[in-house]
C-alpha cells in the first residue's frame, strides 16, 4: 500500500477485502452445497488444499503490509490473528474426525 494513503481510505479497502473474501467464500459453499453428493468424496482434500492457500496468501499478505510503510489497523490485525485461530480449530477437527 501506499504510504501516503489516508488510513480511512486503507479501512475502507480493507472492509471491502473482507467483503469480497466472505462472498467467495459463501458462493463457494453454495456451489458445493448444490454438487454435495459428487464433492463428498473429495470433501477433506479440498479443505485441506484451501486451508493452505487461504493461510499462506494471507500470511504473505500480512508480511507484506508489514515491509511497507502503511498503516496498521486495529481491527485487521485481530481478524488476521483470529483467523490463524479458527484455521488450527478447523485442522484439528479434520485430524479427529479421521479417527
Amino acid at each position: 500500500m501506499n504510504a501516503m494513503m489516508d488510513p480511512e481510505q486503507i479501512s475502507r479497502i480493507k472492509r471491502a477485502e473482507l467483503l469480497s473474501s466472505i462472498g467467495a467464500g459463501v458462493l463457494g459453499a453454495g456451489i458445493a452445497l448444490l454438487l454435495t453428493k459428487f464433492l463428498a468424496p473429495y470433501a477433506i482434500p479440498i479443505l485441506l488444499i484451501g486451508l493452505i492457500s487461504h493461510a499462506a496468501g494471507m500470511s504473505r499478505k500480512h508480511g507484506l503490509e508489514g515491509q511497507s510503510q502503511s498503516v496498521r489497523l486495529g481491527w485487521a490485525e485481530a481478524l488476521y490473528w483470529f483467523c490463524w485461530l479458527a484455521l488450527a480449530a478447523l485442522l484439528v477437527f479434520i485430524v479427529i474426525r479421521q479417527f
